[in-house]
């Protein structure tokens, strides 16, 4: 199950927007097939990431208004074709991410750009550590304008993009915990400081719905379900989901 969760730019809950049921034909081995077949000459209709998309389409037919959403996903919703769909569908993404991709002439990647990038300023944010201890930290803010690239193969298929990229991170690596590394890429624009410090309070949302997946999970007990069909299990995460959406406004 690929679900979305909608939240409000107040963080308030609203329920799942948008949601993908599968079934994996083959659970062992899958690691071995990228040794044989190069991921990137996969379209991306034939992947499982394809959901991302797939939710994306749901969650705006659902509000009927593309431009007042932004979907925000982690690092494995880095995919370019996401970014071109959004760009198609004209609505808002906000990523984490975890490709250095090509970027203005196509001789360079997107961190050189950001290495040349100045400091525009710090902001304060609250972390926790592996013992759920609260620290307040300072993150150094960058951010700028980038022409995005996809990869050399698919150049053909799909257009250079404009996109905004905003780096919070740490000076120093702490002894107690991972140091704080956030690269985040969006097509909403960043003209000053507060609006970079805008679009990571937004991303720092996300952790809803890691929330709401760990509540499905261990309190709702969706892994440990024995049902002897899809139809039945379907059902049943839909019934804990409905349940959850309810307790979480």
């Amino acid at each position: 199950m690929h679900s979305s969760l909608a939240v409000t730019l107040d963080g308030l809950p609203l329920g799942l927007s948008a949601k993908k049921f599968w079934t994996r034909t083959k659970f062992k081995g899958t690691a071995a097939l990228k040794k044989k077949i190069s991921p990137t000459r996969v379209p991306i209709e034939e992947k499982e990431s394809f959901r991302w998309l797939e939710n994306m389409r749901q969650s705006i037919a659902l509000f009927g208004d593309p431009a007042r959403c932004i979907h925000v996903g982690d690092r494995k919703s880095d995919i370019y074709e996401l970014f071109c769909t959004a760009h198609e569908l004209g609505t808002h993404f906000l990523v984490r991410t975890c490709v250095d991709r090509l970027a203005g002439d196509g001789e360079h990647t997107i961190a050189t750009e950001m290495n040349e990038e100045e400091i525009s300023g710090l902001h304060e944010v609250e972390v926790r550590d592996a013992k759920g201890k609260p620290e307040t930290v300072a993150v150094e803010i960058k951010y700028r304008r980038i022409q995005g690239l996809p990869r050399i193969g698919k150049q053909k298929r799909y257009p250079a993009l404009d996109l905004t990229v905003l780096y919070a991170q740490e000076r120093e690596e702490p002894k107690h915990r991972p140091r704080i590394d956030w690269k985040l890429i969006s097509n909403l624009p960043v003209h000053a400081h507060d609006d970079a410090i805008e679009k990571l309070d937004w991303y720092a949302m996300r952790w809803k719905i890691e929330t709401f997946h760990k509540i499905l999970k261990s309190c709702c007990k969706a892994e440990e379900a024995r049902l002897r069909t899809a139809e039945r299990l379907v059902s049943s995460l839909l019934s804990s989901a409905s349940w959850l959406g309810g307790c979480f406004v």
